[in-house]
């Protein structure tokens, strides 16, 4: 069987994964790809160590929006907390495949929430067989050499995976923050009539914040709760656009003191 993919046009591949920036880690599964997916264009995303929100919302955001035809999304964000018992020989979470309405594949340890904006999108969600266990790199020394059997068709599975048993994304919550401290938030409704001042609660931290149908439809200094730009088409045709916290001119994650993902969101008029 092949361990690489021949194309005629480069295919892009989205990596998303808690390495961090400039890590060593990154660079050795970026050396892998290039072994076993020689001419793949590699996109990096990196997200928090442990991220699993982050993860997932990238994942869809990236997954769900308009892209080349063939594309790969390979995430790898792995905190090995579906247990609290210990795990022999580096065993981790299930390698789960996914593949959308388009024809959009997705490979990713299904760990915490890397699947749940996906679970009612996916035409079809599997697990992949492979070893569980016998490294505590298993991005880099398990997962590469399966990508090229995933894109062909051949890739042995498991088993199909219940959408039911994966969990739904948590509700009024930050999802992301982005480079500018742009809070991206699992808001997808207006809380308040637009142009109304609203109180906010992000953790502990509370904020007045003017609700909007653009970000920037407030005054420089002001925090926005409005549309941003992530969103997508679900599965039944229907178009989801989350909220985001903007200061205009500033950084909302840091008036807000740096809430991570997963943090609530509350509201009062």
């Amino acid at each position: 069987m092949p361990d690489r993919l021949d194309e005629e046009e480069n295919m892009l591949l989205q990596l998303i994964a808690d390495y961090g920036v400039g890590d060593l880690a990154y660079a050795e599964v970026r050396q892998r790809l290039a072994r076993y997916l020689p001419d793949a264009d590699v996109v990096y995303t990196p997200v928090p160590p442990f991220d699993t929100i982050g993860a997932g919302f990238c994942v869809a955001q990236l997954a769900l929006t308009p892209g080349p035809p063939g594309r790969l999304i390979y995430c790898n964000v792995a905190p090995r907390a579906d247990t609290d018992e210990p795990r022999p020989d580096n065993e981790g979470e299930r390698l789960v495949a996914a593949v959308l309405p388009d024809g959009t594949q997705v490979v990713a340890v299904d760990a915490g929430h890397v699947f749940s904006f996906l679970r009612d999108e996916a035409v079809s969600l599997s697990e992949l067989a492979i070893p569980n266990s016998g490294s505590q790199f298993r991005s880099r020394d398990a997962f590469p050499s399966l990508l090229p059997r995933v894109l062909a068709g051949e890739a042995d599975v498991v088993g199909p995976v219940d959408p039911g048993r994966i969990p739904p994304p948590p509700e009024r919550a930050v999802l992301y923050v982005d480079g500018y401290g742009n809070l991206k938030t699992s808001w997808s409704e207006p809380p308040a009539p637009l142009g109304s001042v609203v109180t906010l609660r992000v953790g502990g931290v509370g904020a007045e914040a003017v609700v909007s149908d653009g970000t920037f439809d407030v005054p420089a200094g002001s925090l926005s709760f409005a549309p941003g730009s992530s969103g997508w088409t679900r599965a039944d045709g229907s178009e989801v656009r989350w909220y985001e916290l903007l200061l205009r001119g500033g950084n909302a994650s840091a008036v807000l003191d740096h809430p991570e993902p997963g943090t609530p969101v509350h509201v009062r008029v």
